[in-house]
């Protein structure tokens, strides 16, 4: 780690020393989050890890410029997508650099922002700062915005709490201020076995899921229809069924079956609407004729994650902050999910901005352009200016 003590790095050395820490989700990311430590730590920036309860992984807070609440955080998760099952040309945690694309897992999504931030903070420390500007690094970003939430209990408390928060998640350096929320469900269905031959004294699992299956797509056909907002792609809230499984034989009536489904949820749809109507549904046309047969048939609906959407308000100081320093002039909204919405409900209000084209994030032969690298870097140091006013 001492090679990282008051070593000033180019964005694209620090991309690829970040690549090469393997942080899919499943994995710990504390050997990446060692190396920032040290890295800022040679720049005379203190930083707290919030660990995960397990010990295995850590997100990290540091504060340049002074030591108090306010200014802005620049928010970026560190754990990747998986690579198996996909053909990669090269090596997916070894940087390659060809016809200005910078190729490598979580290159675009997100570590090309991580590096440009940490390039960034040489310059920072130099500049007479008289807003503190914040480093926000999570862990588990990709499978639920888990590791942010510790991090965020504790701001106010443990850590100064900024002003605004610039979430730098893969839009091509356009400025999003609205996307939607991803939302998470296990349903389980128990029925009762029986020999397929007495199928009356069984309660099929399988055919009272596709019963919940169908209210679920009924939902689906009406939320294509309740709000529309052509800012999305698609422009209305999306209800999917993603995962099911059930059955052990042919000839047995099967006593269990379970199934996943989620929904995109557009901005101001509640995702207690959905789970409501579900319950409602099998209530109704469900569990009294399972109970008839069998007692102790149940459906169980479990709600495992949620992400909430994100928009900003119209008169967002952050949005207006992230227009002009990328000198533009409009505003976009994206189907995918990130952690800005938790900012904004814990108070910070925030906004999406950040290198890279969404488009090939989670991809075989992951990329980012290293002009998009050089557009952060631009980005940034517009910001560290602005922090100087």
């Amino acid at each position: 780690m001492s090679e990282a003590r008051g070593h000033t790095y180019t964005p694209v050395e620090l991309l690829a020393r970040l690549v090469a820490f393997d942080t899919t989700s499943h994995k710990n990311n504390l050997g990446l989050i060692a190396f920032v430590e040290e890295y800022l730590r040679g720049h005379g920036v203190a930083s707290h890890r919030i660990v995960s309860e397990d010990g295995q992984k850590a997100s990290l807070y540091a504060t340049i410029g002074p030591a108090d609440e306010g200014g802005i955080a620049l928010s970026g998760h560190t754990d990747v997508v998986p690579v198996d099952g996909q053909d990669w040309t090269s090596d997916p945690f070894t940087l390659r650099a060809e016809n200005g694309r910078l190729y490598g897992r979580g290159s675009a999504d997100m570590k090309g922002f991580l590096a440009a931030s940490l390039a960034a903070v040489p310059d920072f420390k130099k500049r007479k700062l008289k807003k503190p500007i914040h480093l926000a690094f999570s862990y588990d970003e990709e499978v639920g915005c888990i590791g942010v939430r510790p991090m965020i209990a504790e701001l106010g408390k443990a850590l100064p709490k900024p002003r605004m928060v610039i979430v730098g998640e893969p839009t091509s350096m356009q400025v999003v201020d609205a996307h939607k929320g991803p939302v998470r469900w296990n349903v389980n269905v128990k029925g009762r076995a029986a020999h397929s031959s007495m199928a009356h004294l069984g309660v099929n699992a399988v055919t009272y899921a596709t019963r919940l299956i169908g209210e679920l797509e009924r939902m689906e056909a009406e939320l294509k229809h309740r709000v529309i907002d052509v800012r999305f792609e698609p422009p209305y809230s999306t209800l999917q069924v993603t995962k099911i499984d059930g059955g052990t034989a042919t000839n047995i009536v099967p006593v269990h079956c379970s199934f996943v489904f989620d929904i995109r949820a557009l901005p101001g749809l509640r995702a207690d609407e959905i789970e409501d109507r579900l319950r409602r549904f099998a209530e109704m046309h469900c569990l009294p004729e399972m109970h008839a047969i069998a007692p102790e048939a149940g459906i169980d609906i479990e709600r495992v994650n949620a992400v909430p959407p994100f928009g900003a308000e119209p008169s967002s100081e952050v949005v207006a902050l992230a227009l002009k320093l990328t000198g533009q002039n409009e505003t976009f909204g994206v189907s995918y999910g990130t952690e800005a919405a938790l900012f904004q409900n814990a108070g910070a209000p925030s906004v999406v901005c950040g290198p890279g084209d969404i488009a090939q994030a989670h991809t075989a032969d992951e990329w980012i352009a290293e002009s998009e690298v050089a557009n952060c870097m631009v980005f940034l140091d517009r910001l560290g200016a602005w922090a100087e006013t």
